[in-house]
C-alpha cells in the first residue's frame, strides 16, 4: 500500500471544515429562528448556509483531484496545494460571512489550486495511459 500521509491529513482537515460549516448553519438556525427545512430567512443565516453549500460543492470536486494528484504526482506537493486550498476556503468562509462582496479572494485562490491539482492529475494520468 502506498502511504500518502499529507494528502490524508489534508482530507481530514477538509472534512473538519465541512463539519464546522454545518455547525455554523445549525447555530444560525437557532440564532435567527430558521426552522428546518427552510433554507432562507435572515440574511446572516443565508450567508452561513451558502458558505456551507459552496464549501461542500468545492470540496466535492477538489478531493478527487487532490487524491489523483497525490497518487500520480506527489503526496508532498498535494499536501501543500491542499493546505493552500484549505486556507483559501477558510478565507472565503470568513469573508462571505462578513461581507459577501469580499469573498472573491478566497474563492479565486481555491479555484486556482483546484485547477492546478486537476491539470496535474490529468497530465499524469494521460502520461501513464500513453506509455
Amino acid at each position: 500500500m502506498t502511504s500518502l500521509p499529507l494528502t490524508s491529513l489534508v482530507t481530514l482537515l477538509v472534512v473538519l471544515l465541512m463539519f464546522v460549516t454545518a455547525l455554523n448553519v445549525g447555530r444560525a438556525r437557532g440564532r435567527y429562528g430558521i426552522k428546518a427545512p427552510a433554507t432562507t430567512g435572515h440574511e446572516m443565516f443565508d450567508r452561513a448556509f451558502r458558505v456551507q453549500m459552496n464549501t461542500l460543492e468545492s470540496a466535492a470536486i477538489m478531493l478527487p483531484a487532490l487524491w489523483l494528484f497525490a497518487g500520480f504526482v506527489s503526496d508532498p506537493v498535494a499536501g501543500i496545494l491542499g493546505t493552500l486550498w484549505l486556507i483559501a476556503r477558510v478565507w472565503y468562509a470568513i469573508a462571505y460571512q462578513n461581507d459577501p462582496a469580499k469573498r472573491s479572494g478566497g474563492f479565486g485562490l481555491s479555484f486556482l489550486v483546484f485547477v492546478g491539482l486537476w491539470l496535474g492529475a490529468l497530465w499524469s494520468v494521460v502520461k501513464v495511459i500513453l506509455h
